[in-house]
């Protein structure tokens, strides 16, 4: 990018899935570690192989609720001849004890009769079906293996990985840290609290924030830096020891919107102007190694874009696995229209009427700076470049596009 745009429009727009590819080009996943307690993990990225250091169960255990006894001396035992044992309390030679599923095998036992299939009093036993060597037993390992491979580097852990893990006696594991990541509102007219006329109250950067938090990143929300290249520039010179830098505001072609030239000054910007809406104002470069996403300043824009394109970028700087988004399937009750060529992102509202079938209602086709279309939506339509709208009565897939796996 060596032209300053401003003033003379986008000479181009990047098709978002070659802007995706060029933004995931420019990112190495971080290579730093750290320990946490194993019940900690959920959600983050195993840094190590991990291995069972002890089997589960470390001991035979009885698999239901019965008696305890030697296989070969219930051997012909049936409902017209039940073989009668010795009730005990350890086992031996034609005796039986009481175990519940869990208990430990007395030794010398090698299976367990179901209670069911017994009927017993303080001295006797009466077995009514015979059982196999190893019948309603669970032997050693039976679950997990010492010395089994659990989990290969990369792994996204999950509450039931956290649940094996301590049956083990892991306490801590090897994962990849969190990627720092700064958030840079820009804009002469953000305030914090009680705008006057010609304020208005910054909310990106608190959205960006929240995200990258959910999405698996550690942000830092910044103050809000004004339109002037020297303070843009100092706020991006500061965070260069970040993993990713995310401003949001002044990335278009406006007198106001400076960024995508400062950035191109310091380092260099790969993608100007994305092929999707709202939010085709989006740019990216890379100063100094440090990647630098510059989101647009309507709300619509920063949320659209922030979901195709940071919330990417975040999983492969954490060496997390990209996952698509939970879709319902609805009738559309009203038309959606689409420039070919662009993908369009429309928010709708999700209503069951009374055959069981669900509609879909756009909340707004257009505004980026309309907040709420987005705040009361279930979901939005994705219209692909190739498709110029979806007709009134046809099916669509809503993408739920605040699900975070």
């Amino acid at each position: 990018m060596t032209d300053d745009p401003r003033g003379v429009g986008f000479r181009e727009r990047t098709r978002l899935a070659a802007a995706r590819d060029r933004l995931l080009d420019a990112i190495a996943p971080i290579e730093r570690t750290e320990a946490v307690h194993a019940g900690e993990a959920d959600g983050r990225a195993l840094a190590t192989d991990l291995s069972a250091p002890r089997p589960v169960p470390h001991y035979p255990r009885a698999a239901m609720d019965g008696f305890a006894v030697k296989a070969e001396d219930t051997f012909g035992a049936s409902d017209r001849s039940p073989v009668r044992l010795d009730r005990a309390d350890t086992a031996g030679p034609n005796a039986a004890t009481r175990v519940h599923t869990g208990s430990e095998l007395p030794e010398g036992a090698d299976a367990v009769v179901m209670v069911e299939q017994v009927n017993s009093d303080d001295v006797t036993v009466e077995v009514y079906e015979a059982v196999a060597n190893g019948e309603n037993v669970a032997p050693i390992g039976e679950d997990v293996n010492e010395g089994q491979q659990l989990f290969e580097p990369g792994h996204q852990f999950r509450p039931s990985d956290l649940a094996l893990l301590k049956a083990l006696g892991v306490g801590s594991v090897e994962v990849v840290e969190r990627p720092l990541v700064s958030v840079v509102p820009t804009g002469e007219e953000l305030v914090q609290s009680d705008p006057a006329p010609g304020e208005v109250v910054e909310t990106n950067g608190q959205t960006v924030t929240q995200y990258v938090r959910r999405w698996g990143g550690k942000p830092t929300y910044r103050d809000v830096v004004t339109d002037d290249e020297d303070a843009l520039r100092a706020a991006i010179e500061r965070d260069l020891d970040h993993d990713l830098v995310v401003t949001t505001g002044g990335s278009s072609v406006g007198e106001r919107d400076l960024l995508p030239a400062v950035v191109d000054e310091m380092g260099e910007v790969f993608v100007h102007g994305v092929a999707l809406k709202p939010g085709h104002p989006v740019a990216f470069g890379v100063v100094e190694g440090t990647p630098i996403l510059l989101l647009p300043g309507y709300p619509v824009a920063t949320i659209v874009n922030a979901v195709q394109l940071l919330r990417p970028a975040l999983k492969r700087l954490a060496h997390l696995p990209m996952s698509d988004p939970p879709t319902t399937e609805a009738r559309l009750d009203r038309k959606i229209a689409s420039e070919v060529g662009t993908r369009s992102f429309v928010r709708v509202r999700l209503d069951d009427v009374d055959d069981g079938e669900t509609t879909a209602t756009p909340t707004r086709a257009s505004g980026a700076g309309v907040l709420s279309s987005v705040a009361l939506a279930d979901g939005w339509v994705v219209v692909p470049e190739s498709v110029e709208g979806y007709d009134a009565g046809d099916t669509v897939a809503v993408e739920n596009w605040e699900w975070s796996p």
